[in-house]
């Protein structure tokens, strides 16, 4: 039996639906992968329920694949034979005759019927209107299209906007659950190992029996026959229609070019023609526009940098969407020393600073210092740049940290290098007083821990 690792506040939200008096409709929705039927397989345990996976055939195969199921749950053998054309006779049945516990209906890949026949959420809406609604029902819609769940059940133009009690958009697993997935890794393996796997409970599973991580890649993301190897189409074909411009905006954005201006030259178009596809990408949670911590205004900044937020995607388009015309000839081996020599220092350095910053909320919340910052990310001028700023908006205390993933223990020159970094930072300048964080991979050197001791202004983390 599969593990089921971290989704306790989801879990948690399902159930208190559930318990509560009166019915209850919940929108469950996120990528491909990323653990939505296992949570619900996790909630519907010991609860009477109907599960229905909706496919792309028409809509009248939907509809009686629907009534089997009913049929079957509510063993009436009647309507198994019966011809039905309408959903409101089905869920009728339903009504009529209820459990003696609250009824819970599960629907997968919702985005499907409403796909099929675009009036279909107006259809739901009504059974849920006239029949549903005061009954002890819960019902459950889930989908992994992101923007046709958003569009069938969340926008205000949709028919269902506002029927719903509550919405799950389920994302990928923080990094701090990664222990419990892999026994018997190192903090080192499980970074370099969460730096590909982004978080995605199916890509763990398949990272799950290699004894590496340049083995686990080349088995399950650069050989042809895996699905991760074509994982990226997969996951934008049904959400976009242009992919080709979509792919050629990420490919640019994997090669380091991060800024609105840097990414048009690099595509030979205008500024304003990138929108679409940034704000696409950005609603799919594939990228993130980043500005400094400390702007005031951060949508109306002039720095700001677009970032690939998940992981996979960003090693998959840095090593292999960039590598295929060796992959389709055959030539692993090329593009594995290539990943061999980039993977550290190109990917996982810039992981490891993300697994920094959530660690640093975490002990945030734990009061690590005296104080509780309210604001944490990267800072960067036209000079310069800190891996992590963070700080109190309403104090006068500011952490600054570095995050160094090399093979060696870092010195104190890290450190002094870091001070200088901070005087570039104008907030509060002549009055706040400095913190300093250090993560390394690779542990302190003596020198490094003796003025740590020393003073109280400094914490380091391996």
């Amino acid at each position: 039996m599969k593990k089921f690792i971290d989704r306790q506040d989801e879990l948690g939200f399902l159930n208190r639906e559930y318990e509560r008096d009166g019915s209850s409709l919940v929108v469950l929705y996120g990528r491909r992968r990323v653990g939505k039927t296992a949570l619900l397989t996790k909630f519907m345990a010991d609860k009477t329920s109907i599960y229905f996976l909706a496919t792309q055939e028409a809509e009248s195969e939907n509809r009686n694949g629907f009534k089997d199921m009913v049929a079957d749950f509510l063993q009436n053998s009647l309507l198994k034979t019966a011809t039905v054309n309408d959903w409101a006779v089905i869920f009728n049945m339903l009504v009529e005759f209820p459990p003696k516990t609250k009824l819970l209906i599960v629907i997968d890949e919702f985005q499907y019927l409403g796909k099929t026949n675009s009036a279909f959420p107006s259809v739901m809406q009504k059974i849920w209107d006239t029949m549903l609604m005061d009954k002890n029902i819960m019902v459950v819609l889930c989908g992994s299209l992101i923007t046709m769940m958003e569009s069938q059940t969340l926008v205000y133009s949709s028919p269902l906007y506002g029927r719903r009690t509550g919405q799950i958009k389920l994302r990928q697993i923080d990094f701090c659950y990664y222990k419990n997935f892999y026994a018997n890794k190192n903090e080192k393996e499980l970074i370099e190992l969460y730096a590909v796997t982004g978080g995605v409970p199916k890509y763990i599973e398949q990272f799950q029996s290699e004894s590496d991580i340049y083995t686990a890649i080349r088995k399950n993301i650069l050989d042809r026959a895996s699905f991760l190897y074509e994982e990226p189409y997969f996951l934008l074909q049904n959400e976009v229609s242009e992919i080709g411009s979509y792919f050629s905006v990420i490919k640019a954005i994997a090669a380091g070019n991060q800024k609105l201006s840097k990414i048009a030259a690099t595509l030979a178009v205008k500024q304003t023609g990138l929108s679409k596809y940034l704000k696409t990408l950005i609603d799919l949670d594939i990228l993130e526009r980043q500005v400094p911590i400390t702007e005031e205004h951060p949508e109306k900044s002039k720095r700001g940098l677009y970032k690939i937020k998940d992981n996979f995607i960003s090693f998959w388009f840095r090593f292999v969407y960039a590598n295929q015309s060796f992959l389709e000839r055959d030539q692993d081996d090329i593009v594995m020393q290539k990943i061999r020599q980039n993977f550290i220092d190109n990917h996982v350095a810039y992981v490891y600073e993300d697994v920094c910053l959530n660690k640093l909320w975490q002990m945030n919340s734990q009061g690590q210092w005296p104080f509780y910052f309210s604001k944490a990310g990267r800072w960067w001028n036209n000079q310069t740049e800190i891996a992590i700023v963070a700080y109190d908006m309403k104090g006068s205390d500011m952490i600054f940290g570095e995050c160094k993933y090399h093979e060696k223990a870092v010195d104190t020159d890290v450190f002094y290098t870091l001070v200088k970094k901070a005087e570039a930072v104008a907030w509060k300048q002549n009055q706040r007083k400095n913190w300093y964080v250090l993560f390394s991979i690779s542990g302190f050197t003596e020198a490094m821990q003796l003025l740590a001791k020393e003073r109280e202004d400094i914490l380091l983390l391996s």
